[in-house]
């Protein structure tokens, strides 16, 4: 395996910011850091699932039909503008998300409330990875270049190399996670946190103009 020109390759596409790192840095303010690398598991379900899609020759299916192509891409686009949506208007009444929630009253409602704001959190993430072709096409083309010569066939290496990107991709989860999650503790809150969701939304809404005009 090119472990060495891997590495960097995968550190830089993992830390570019997109519609899922926006999502952990969101989460780190809104709910802390554990909740926000919990809700990042979904995005790793989603991935796992994609790498172990492209051993099995999937992946080549949806490189090769501009149906299929298409038909995960515009889901994608619907469920960003849905998201950044809905996060714009979050920010512009200026509450949290657990104030979308209906409330159930005392302890136990609070930790019924807990694990369904957790549910949903990973939700999000798992649909917005799911619902980007581009990246399934990312396991699809990118990781078979760093297969070692005659090993193209073999499924063995590509899922190392995905558990490997995977692997990176929650450190750098982990690190916007972090970073959400010291500016809740410096006390960024009420309008400067109603700011971060629009910023966050309407990045959310370029990601998805970026998708639609994307060719197979």
């Amino acid at each position: 395996m090119e472990w060495t020109t891997f590495v960097p390759a995968a550190l830089l596409l993992a830390a570019t910011p997109g519609a899922n790192q926006l999502m952990a840095l969101r989460n780190g303010l809104r709910h802390g850091l554990a909740p926000a690398v919990s809700a990042s598991l979904g995005r790793f379900t989603a991935f796992a699932s994609m790498v172990v899609a492209v051993a099995a020759g999937l992946g080549a299916v949806l490189t090769a039909s501009e149906a299929a192509f298409n038909v995960i891409k515009w889901c994608g686009v619907a469920y960003l503008l849905w998201l950044g949506a809905r996060t714009i208007l979050t920010g512009v009444r200026g509450r949290s998300d657990g104030d979308e929630e209906s409330a159930v009253g005392g302890v136990d409602g609070e930790g019924v409330r807990g694990r369904r704001t957790a549910w949903r959190l990973g939700r999000q993430e798992f649909l917005v990875a799911v619902t980007n072709p581009k990246a399934l096409i990312l396991f699809a083309v990118f990781l078979p270049q760093f297969l070692p010569r005659g090993a193209e066939g073999g499924a063995a290496p590509l899922l190392a190399l995905g558990a490997a990107y995977i692997g990176i991709e929650f450190c750098c989860a982990w690190g916007y996670a972090a970073l959400g999650s010291r500016l809740r503790h410096r006390g960024l809150t009420g309008p400067g946190r109603g700011r971060l969701d629009v910023l966050t939304g309407v990045a959310m809404l370029g990601l998805a103009g970026w998708l639609a005009t994307e060719n197979h």
